[in-house]
């Protein structure tokens, strides 16, 4: 179910509507690289080879702190139930995914971080520890690219096209599989807390308790991996594109239909229901689409990075 409303029929990139400028998608470039990456990049093991500093999460989880100063959670592989039968059609058919073990962020990226890595803060709520919002996918993904260029990591999309390699050793928006996995955190659950949407006020920022803003990451509880505001706060960008619907397709590691004009969007925000917070509740817009009158004050995200198999990035 999209959230955005009938009137996005209006909105062309670089067309005002109703007062508000639509902001194009940013001019893509490649950032200038700090350093060569090796085209097989090597195995990094923190903190020696790579800068980062061990430790573990409130959740129990391993954690590391990358050369940026970002806290990052250990995903572990494994296989779950993806979707749910007793949702929405495009949640639909609930099937069995494994993913590869990953690093996700453990909250939103912050307008801080955005602003040290691109110069900028688009937000409409400053406030470096809050989550930077306005944020089209095109930013997003320059954002990824830019903080792999700092920490002299292989960039992993090419932001002519916007294809994403996923062999590359830097950091990218998470597959819709990764997203729903960490989000579930080993539950089967509606939420990662369970079923009662009556307790959602203890882990997000909806419409019932949000003040129609955003709030500062990480204040609300963790789920059980230690990952913050995955329910609620801002919506989330994925790497994949959208489709209305799970098609057949790989059970390891799958990465969204091969085409498609939509972007899709994970864990609600602080102006949705409670129900378009639930693990499986999916979100699509168009990637350029970056006018702050139609909702993008709700989209943000967080980054992933590939792990190897013993669970240190590659």
């Amino acid at each position: 179910m999209s959230i955005r409303p009938a009137i996005v029929g209006l909105m062309l990139l670089g067309v005002a509507v109703g007062g508000c400028q639509q902001a194009s998608p940013p001019e893509p470039r490649q950032p200038a690289a700090a350093s060569s990456p090796a085209a097989n990049p090597p195995t990094l093991t923190p903190p020696a080879a790579n800068g980062s500093t061990a430790n573990r999460s409130t959740a129990g989880a391993a954690t590391i702190r990358t050369k940026s100063g970002i806290e990052m959670v250990l995903i572990p592989a494994g296989e779950f139930l993806m979707g749910d039968d007793r949702g929405e059609d495009d949640e639909q058919p609930a099937h069995t995914v494994r993913v590869r073990s990953f690093y996700m962020d453990v909250s939103e990226v912050t307008q801080e971080s955005f602003q040290a890595m691109l110069g900028r803060n688009p937000a409409k709520w400053q406030d470096p520890a809050k989550p930077v919002e306005r944020m089209s996918w095109y930013f997003a993904i320059q954002y990824c690219n830019m903080r792999s260029t700092r920490e002299g990591l292989q960039p992993c999309y090419d932001l002519q096209t916007g294809h994403c390699d996923f062999t590359a050793d830097g950091y990218r928006l998470p597959t819709e599989a990764e997203w729903e996995y960490a989000c579930r955190a080993g539950t089967s659950t509606q939420y990662s807390f369970g079923d009662q949407a009556g307790k959602l006020t203890d882990f997000a920022w909806f419409k019932k308790n949000s003040g129609a803003a955003t709030h500062a990451v990480k204040q609300k509880s963790p789920n059980p991996w230690g990952l913050y505001d995955m329910h609620g706060n801002v919506a989330e960008w994925c790497n994949d594109l959208y489709a209305d619907g799970y098609a057949a397709g790989p059970a390891q590691d799958p990465q969204g239909p091969e085409s498609g004009e939509d972007r899709v969007l994970r864990g609600g925000s602080w102006k949705t229901s409670e129900d378009s917070c639930r693990c499986s509740a999916r979100n699509y817009e168009a990637p350029g689409l970056a006018d702050v009158c139609f909702g993008y004050e709700a989209y943000g995200f967080r980054c992933v990075r590939t792990a190897a198999e013993q669970g240190e990035p590659r």
